[in-house]
């Protein structure tokens, strides 16, 4: 595999060699950088997005498959937005300057190495998060009265677990886009 990989990495060079650049590294790095922001925008917002409901303090096992389904929709979202731009840079990347399209065909190498690895060690943020939430749930009530019910003040834990929830989602955001951003900064390079 190792040996096809550098074979395909060469080939993506020569190939570039052979053709005029489409655009300067000046103007992609620019253009690209911007494309960056914007996904990065779109996908910080949706998760920094409140949901519009108030927690059941009498159901709080609901609020974590809330939660849960939440972190799974962000993740399809944040999947399908970055491997789609990543894509985009790389092709923009191959026909840029020989050494841009080895880059990029480094990158997709990389990927396919790494990336499922990536997404194994992703898909266990879930029970991180279940065991997260049971222990500030354990917390909070160990803390209260032992006949005090749940009341909104009493709830306080669900809102630091709520600010944690984002932290890791946000968290993981960087994480995926730092191959995009390694690509992009790559350009600046670029003479």
């Amino acid at each position: 595999q190792l040996h096809a990989a550098q074979t395909a990495i060469e080939a993506a060079g020569a190939a570039a060699a052979r053709r005029p650049p489409r655009t300067g590294p000046a103007a992609l790095h620019a253009a690209l950088s911007a494309e960056l922001d914007r996904v990065r925008a779109v996908l910080a917002r949706s998760i920094t997005t409140a949901p519009a409901h108030k927690p059941d303090p009498n159901d709080l096992d609901t609020e974590f498959a809330l939660y849960h389904q939440r972190l799974g929709d962000q993740q399809r979202r944040m999947e399908m937005s970055i491997d789609a731009l990543r894509e985009h840079v790389r092709q923009q990347l191959a026909q840029s300057t020989p050494a841009m399209a080895q880059l990029a065909a480094t990158d997709a190498v990389m990927d396919g190495f790494f990336g499922g690895r990536e997404q194994r060690l992703l898909s266990t943020l879930p029970a991180f998060l279940k065991a997260r939430f049971a222990a500030l749930r354990r917390e909070a009530a160990q803390a209260r009265e032992p006949d005090a019910p749940d009341t909104p003040d009493d709830l306080r834990w669900l809102q630091t677990f709520a600010a944690e929830f984002e932290q890791t989602l946000l968290a993981e955001l960087d994480l995926r886009l730092q191959p995009v951003t390694g690509l992009i900064e790559a350009l600046a390079h670029e003479h």
